[in-house]
């Protein structure tokens, strides 16, 4: 008798954004969305220099570590994602049915994210270290309880 192998979902597939592929953008929108930053965020900023001016002192790792933590504190093992509401998925299925352009490729997009937030989470946590991740707009709004999130791992 064979042991039973658990069941491992396949990922989801994100097809390349492309016209050949079927999305289309105007020259604007396509601008727009290059400009938006993966690191160096607003509220990531806002985050590391209150910790900072608290004496908290972490490091960005030049060697990016797996899954690109925003803040990580090696001493305490504990990595910091600041996440934004629409690329990792807020609220996700009230928001999906809320895009109305290019549906396949953003719905399937942010699934992966959500997807790969949570095989970030489980590399770390079986590391035994401890994950941390904020919204954005949870940063910008409530920056001190963030912060004493922060601290209650250093009691």
């Amino acid at each position: 008798m064979k042991p039973n192998k658990p069941y491992i979902r396949p990922k989801v597939a994100v097809a390349q954004f492309s016209e050949e592929n079927g999305f289309y953008t105007t020259e604007q929108r396509s601008y727009n969305m290059s400009q938006i930053k993966s690191k160096g965020t607003k509220p990531e900023k806002l985050l590391k220099k209150a910790l900072w001016e608290l004496g908290v002192r972490y490091k960005t790792p030049k060697k990016p570590l797996f899954g690109k933590p925003d803040i990580s504190l090696k001493k305490y093992k504990l990595v910091i994602f600041v996440d934004g509401a629409f690329w990792h998925g807020y609220d996700w299925e009230n928001r999906k049915q809320a895009i109305k352009s290019n549906r396949e490729f953003w719905i399937a997009k942010i699934e992966r994210n959500m997807e790969r937030d949570l095989e970030v989470n489980n590399f770390y946590k079986s590391k035994g270290w401890i994950v941390l991740r904020f919204w954005d707009f949870e940063v910008k709004g409530k920056l001190w309880v963030c912060i004493n999130m922060v601290f209650d791992f250093f009691k």
